[in-house]
């Protein structure tokens, strides 16, 4: 990646710091973003960009950052294609801001991680799969099979499905209610 398409997360925090009127957009999902953000950051996931990028203002530097930056690389394209001036990705996301030592905000009652939802929903069906086969019906073994499989595919791609479909769910999205519960932490 072009080195000015970067900024390192110190630079950031110094502009973040010095008021500078900037467009700082988080491109994770709900649960990632409710369990530590950058403060000030408005979240637009990296899949809803092409639809919401008028919702971001043009004439403003825009700052996109994710988990490492991978995502975020990604968004800062997405941005530029849309006619963005100044799109600059944070370098090392979340992980190297964290890793500065800088303050994060996060949701008082934030959703577990997708990460962790899937294990959880993928270690449920193998276990209903291993059940469902040795007290109903052997064949059933396949449902164990086939979220092997997929778990499999999602580790050798970086592509999960499961993941995706989970993030839709209602208790992964924002919810309408601001009561302004937010934790700052130092991680």
């Amino acid at each position: 990646m072009n080195r000015s398409s970067e900024i390192s997360v110190g630079q950031l925090h110094d502009k973040m710091a010095s008021k500078e009127p900037l467009n700082l957009i988080d491109v994770r999902e709900f649960p990632e973003f409710a369990a530590g953000r950058l403060p000030g950051a408005r979240l637009i996931p990296l899949r809803e960009i092409d639809r919401r990028g008028a919702e971001i203002d043009p004439t403003l530097p825009t700052y996109v950052f994710c988990r490492t930056g991978r995502r975020s690389a990604e968004a800062r394209e997405k941005l530029l294609s849309l006619g963005f001036g100044e799109v600059r990705n944070v370098a090392g996301g979340i992980v190297a801001w964290q890793k500065a030592g800088y303050l994060l905000e996060k949701e008082a009652r934030a959703p577990w991680s997708l990460e962790r939802q899937v294990r959880v929903a993928a270690g449920s069906l193998v276990l209903l799969g291993a059940l469902l086969a040795v007290l109903v019906e052997g064949r059933l073994v396949w449902l164990s099979a086939f979220v092997g499989a997929g778990l499999v595919f999602a580790g050798v791609t970086d592509f999960c499905g499961m993941s995706l479909l989970l993030a839709r769910l209602p208790w992964n999205r924002p919810s309408n209610r601001a009561d302004g519960r937010l934790e700052c932490v130092r991680h």
